[in-house]
């Protein structure tokens, strides 16, 4: 079975018969000091939590710092689209943290 129909972001089939799919690579992660994190306070769904924005590279990469971010503040959170969420009031912690990683933040 050949490999080259995996990762196609759900495209089964196309009944166009000039279709061609084109799969992007995701972009090598910069160094932690070539990125700036927007970092910032929100309230959704009715609870408090702090939104990373901004980040580039790698998705592995994305969920090692949301990992790390989860570990430090003690709470829950998620990573998709380039954006960490982390549950809790920790802007403080999770700001702290970034820093000491060698990211600088925003916001």
């Amino acid at each position: 079975m050949s490999n080259k129909n995996k990762n196609r972001n759900g495209i089964v089939y196309s009944t166009n018969t000039d279709f061609q799919y084109n799969h992007q690579e995701e972009e090598d992660t910069p160094m932690p000091s070539e990125q700036h994190l927007y970092v910032r306070r929100e309230v959704r769904n009715g609870k408090a939590c702090v939104v990373v924005k901004e980040f580039r590279g790698k998705a592995a990469d994305l969920k090692e710092l949301e990992r790390k971010l989860k570990a430090a503040c003690g709470t829950g959170g998620t990573a998709k689209d380039g954006e960490i969420l982390i549950q809790g009031e920790v802007l403080d912690k999770v700001r702290a943290l970034l820093k000491q990683l060698g990211y600088r933040t925003k916001g």
